[in-house]
């Protein structure tokens, strides 16, 4: 199976609108605002994955009778990398209510007096996702070393059989290596690509640091 990749916004819906306001200078002095569009963003792209999923035909008894209804033959793992995955994260899991969940820390480890960094991953919580669904998500596909190394840190606790990764903007530059690095039927759900990356590699013209945005600036 091919990789496939859904831009959300190529199709005017409510992620266009929402992306207008996460993008939006002023409207981002409202981080609660930021994070709940983040996190519609995610509730979104989890009702999409939700219709390539595998489900299966269950007997349900009502008051009156019995039903033949679909359910998911198996939940997802949620996984995210910490922080600025987090709203993107709790919209995934307010559709995928049942799923189990992990969580990575990775940051950027700039050189001394150098626009150079090393991504590094820090800390891992997961279950086994062994044999399981895995949807990573991230609000900003940058490089997409990120979600590169925390895909590799989750594969520690097993292979998955497959992969769905989540993001709200990807660089064309950042996607591309996502692509080549991550498991070959990955499926990427995209809300849109931006073309460039300043030096520092943040995507332009992007929407800034999202983490921040979302949280407050660190030191």
């Amino acid at each position: 199976m091919a990789q496939t990749v859904h831009i959300l916004s190529e199709s005017p819906s409510l992620v266009s609108q929402w992306l207008a306001e996460i993008r939006d200078e002023r409207e981002q002095l409202d981080p609660m605002r930021f994070r709940r569009n983040l996190e519609r963003v995610g509730e979104m792209a989890a009702m999409e994955i939700s219709k390539v999923l595998e489900w299966e035909e269950h007997a349900v008894r009502t008051p009156l009778g019995e039903s033949r209804c679909l359910k998911l033959r198996k939940q997802p793992v949620l996984a995210n990398i910490l922080r600025a995955g987090l709203p993107l994260h709790q919209g995934l899991l307010n559709y995928f209510d049942r799923a189990e969940n992990a969580f990575i820390s990775a940051y950027r480890k700039h050189a001394e007096d150098s626009e150079e960094f090393e991504v590094e991953i820090e800390y891992l919580s997961s279950p086994p996702v062994e044999g399981k669904t895995v949807i990573l998500c991230d609000p900003m596909l940058a490089t997409g070393t990120s979600m590169v190394l925390a895909w590799k840190a989750l594969l520690e606790r097993g292979i998955p059989d497959s992969l769905h990764v989540v993001a709200v903007i990807a660089s064309t530059e950042g996607l591309a290596f996502a692509k080549s690095h991550l498991p070959g039927d990955t499926t990427f759900w995209v809300g849109a690509v931006d073309q460039e990356l300043t030096p520092r590699k943040y995507i332009v013209p992007g929407l800034g640091d999202a983490g921040d945005l979302a949280y407050g600036a660190k030191d």
